[in-house]
């Protein structure tokens, strides 16, 4: 008779057993592996998100980039500006103890004898903090205009207090400002000088101004308005019953077209300043606008204007 073979259940049990686990296994396994497709998922529109966002950055940054580098343009190239028309006080044959004390006399001669030109300064009172510090830069750049010229102006500050804003960024952003060779006063320009004796140069006037009289005062507005608000020196001029004069752009100039259609007679006191010294010392309005007038503003000297000064 043939042995009945003996079959071992827990063999059985066992392979049953290791099956189970390993089906377990491979359903976690699945269930991981969606997971990690899920999370891919969400990661994948995360980063899509984050790419939006760093590309408005990028993007914000490249404008900035090219603002910053459009100014750094134009502050080299009226510094070029100035080298070209910078006057025999600059001569390389002079040492600069020499120049120094050339500058000095200058100076010096300007303030009893040469022409006053005014800052009014009243108007600083609702100008941002960005506004107050743009102005101070202007008058550190009249300044230096001023002390280089061969014919200065005795410059006046008005209506300044040791306590404001703008006196304040004066010292922070000038050296040297404590020496500068002008008068600094808190009283107003009126208080300084007879009303019959004083021109408000501003941009809205009528009458274009003619030529720099030894005995006037000539006053500027203290302004740096990003608003582009109208007519705020014309009335403040108004303000003091003065006479008002503008720079005779539509008499020597055109517009000339421009990609972005943008024209402007409103100029930076210090700009105006430089045009006042070459008009000073070349006798023509033609020269002085051809010198220092913006480029960016969209106006050229009129070419029978220019043709006419050869």
């Amino acid at each position: 008779m043939n042995a009945i073979p003996h079959i071992r259940h827990t063999d059985k049990f066992h392979t049953d057993s290791v099956i189970t686990d390993e089906l377990c296994m491979l359903h976690i396994d699945l269930d991981t592996i969606e997971e990690d497709r899920e999370s891919n998922r969400e990661n994948s529109e995360q980063s899509c998100v984050l790419s939006v966002d760093q590309k408005n950055v990028l993007r914000k940054q490249r404008h900035w980039e090219r603002s910053l580098a459009s100014k750094r343009s134009k502050r080299r190239d009226e510094k070029t500006k100035r080298k070209q028309n910078r006057t025999d006080v600059d001569n390389p044959q002079f040492s600069k103890r020499v120049t120094k004390a050339i500058t000095k006399e200058r100076l010096a001669e300007a303030q009893t004898s040469g022409p006053k030109l005014c800052l009014d300064l009243s108007m600083t009172d609702n100008m941002s903090d960005k506004e107050i510090s743009r102005l101070a830069s202007q008058i550190r750049r009249l300044y230096g205009s001023n002390r280089k010229a061969t014919r200065p102006f005795h410059l006046y500050l008005a209506a300044l207090s040791q306590d404001s804003r703008l006196y304040r960024e004066c010292l922070r952003m000038n050296d040297g400002f404590h020496s500068y060779v002008m008068d600094v006063t808190e009283v107003s320009c009126l208080d300084l000088f007879p009303p019959e004796n004083v021109t408000y140069l501003t941009p809205d006037a009528e009458e274009a101004l003619e030529r720099i009289e030894p005995d006037k005062v000539y006053v500027l507005g203290g302004l740096v308005d990003e608003s582009i608000q109208r007519k705020i020196t014309y009335m403040r001029a108004k303000e003091l019953n003065v006479r008002t004069a503008r720079l005779p752009i539509d008499e020597y100039m055109v517009k000339k077209e421009n990609p972005k259609n943008f024209y402007s007679k409103i100029l930076s006191i210090n700009q105006v300043l430089d045009i006042l010294l070459t008009l000073r010392d070349t006798g023509s309005w033609i020269k002085a606008l051809q010198a220092w007038f913006p480029p960016g503003k969209g106006f050229v000297v009129a070419p029978e204007a220019a043709n006419h000064s050869v």
